[in-house]
């Protein structure tokens, strides 16, 4: 029996097709062009909101912390928990398990097609060697070092387990220790017993070089999905101007031998036209509220507080624009941009809102669209709270349409934050944005007056670039 035409037209259709898809399965997936990511940071989760569950979890495996925090609290819990705060005062309260767990809802409801997420640390809360100390009194170092470990681990599983199948990279901050704020010895059991959590999303062939790295300083490298990108993750802790060892002694030896290490990362993305991004928890340059704090007389003669206490970090970042095209940062728990400036071109610096509502904030993150083929910042969306509780959650504001700007790549955010820097009357609209969502609550009363501090501390990282800013006496 002789074919029809339109038998004939559906065979020529159905090769053709055919064809296409062999095509399509030779050259391989299409990659995408854009990548979503999400970047959380000072969750400051604490676990002796409830004293009397503290011990419970002392004894279990994280795998049951959930269950025991989310139960009724201790009928004596408020009268502790005040006891506690005497012993161990802080300025406000840190992340208790109810905030936790809604921030962790609101990612989950509000990410879409993630390839990663970033944690920028200080996982665990404020005074939290004190607290430990008031509910387990005779424990001993080692017991303090498993808790501190147990809690960061159980964050960690928790945030992996709302994000099913992102990988998640975290770093430490200058809280996340077993022995005190600010403190940490390098090559210590610490290092050792965090290294299997923080690394367990990275890829196995990468695995092993990372493990070892972390034990010496807490940094690591890993290659970011769905880009030409790599991640350097540093442990700046040891570069901080607070920093000591767990003995009490200041020890310069970590942090030059981590600058080094990072310079021997940038240049090996140099050779090998890799782009990176460094991620960290203190920043480089200067801290514009110490400084205001501790009424520094900048211009006559006083420095500025500095967040590190050596300028390496940002002269290796400063000089590394043609391979840097993110650094993100954290520690003030506000919503903050910086540029570093260098002779290779600027990188753009973000610094992720906290979780933690300690400092006045209301609790956010951060969701990123990253261009796949440069590793650079698209946009960004912040996500706040209604309140410090974590009540309700949305869009705080869309970073290209508040600031009117086309996206936050390194070009692109220093032609912003030029201009910002250089309204020191916070007359514009960025800058007024800028004020608008730095708490996530409008505080921009309180914070103008203040903003000539501010602006000068977006692009200058030393004390005497500054000054100058500052002070008027621009070369």
């Amino acid at each position: 029996m002789s074919e029809s035409k339109w038998q004939r037209a559906g065979w020529a259709t159905s090769l053709l097709a055919c064809v296409l898809a062999a095509c399509a399965q030779a050259q391989g997936p299409k990659t995408a062009a854009t990548v979503e990511v999400l970047s959380v940071s000072d969750i400051h989760l604490d676990p002796f909101h409830d004293p009397a569950k503290a011990e419970r979890l002392a004894a279990a495996p994280i795998t049951q912390w959930r269950a025991i925090l989310d139960a009724p609290d201790s009928a004596d819990r408020a009268t502790r928990s005040a006891a506690m705060l005497k012993s161990c005062p802080a300025r406000s309260v840190d992340t208790d398990e109810a905030l936790f767990v809604a921030s962790l809802q609101a990612m989950h409801a509000q990410a879409r097609d993630l390839r990663f997420a970033t944690v920028s640390g200080d996982l665990m809360a404020h005074q939290f060697d004190c607290r430990f100390r008031q509910v387990f009194p005779k424990a001993t170092a080692a017991e303090y070092r498993s808790f501190a470990l147990k809690t960061m681990a159980y964050e960690l599983a928790e945030l992996r387990k709302a994000l099913p199948g992102v990988p998640v990279y975290a770093a430490l901050g200058n809280n996340d220790s077993d022995c005190g704020d600010y403190k940490l010895d390098a090559r210590g059991a610490f290092l050792a017993g965090a290294a299997p959590f923080f690394l367990a999303d990275l890829p196995t062939k990468e695995r092993t070089a990372a493990t070892e790295r972390f034990a010496i300083d807490g940094s690591y490298v890993v290659p970011l999905p769905g880009t030409h990108a790599r991640l350097v993750v540093l442990n700046d802790l040891f570069a901080s101007r607070g920093y000591t060892s767990c003995a009490g002694k200041p020890d310069p030896a970590p942090a030059a031998a981590q600058a080094a290490w990072l310079q021997a990362q940038i240049d090996a993305a140099r050779s090998s036209g890799e782009k990176l991004w460094v991620m960290g928890h203190i920043p480089p340059g200067i801290d514009p509220y110490a400084t205001v704090l501790k009424l520094r007389n900048v211009c006559g003669g006083e420095d500025p507080v500095l967040f590190l206490s050596s300028s390496a970090l940002g002269e290796a970042l400063s000089a590394g624009g043609d391979v840097v095209t993110l650094a993100l940062f954290a520690h003030t728990h506000m919503d903050e941009m910086r540029l570093l400036e260098g002779a290779r071109g600027p990188v753009a610096l973000k610094m992720v809102p906290s979780i933690s509502p300690i400092n006045g904030n209301l609790p956010a993150f951060t969701l990123s669209t990253i261009d796949a083929k440069t590793a650079s910042v698209k946009d960004f969306r912040v996500i706040s709270s209604a309140d410090n509780r974590g009540s309700s959650w949305a869009e705080s504001y869309d970073f290209a349409h508040a600031y009117g700007a086309p996206g936050f790549s390194s070009a692109d955010a220093a032609a912003l934050l030029r201009a910002m820097a250089a309204d020191t009357v916070a007359g514009s609209a960025p800058v007024a944005a800028y004020l608008r969502h730095y708490y996530g609550r409008d505080l921009s009363p309180a914070l103008k007056p203040f903003w000539p501090q501010y602006a000068c501390s977006m692009n200058n990282l030393t004390a005497e670039a500054y000054r100058s800013c500052l002070c008027g006496k621009r070369p």
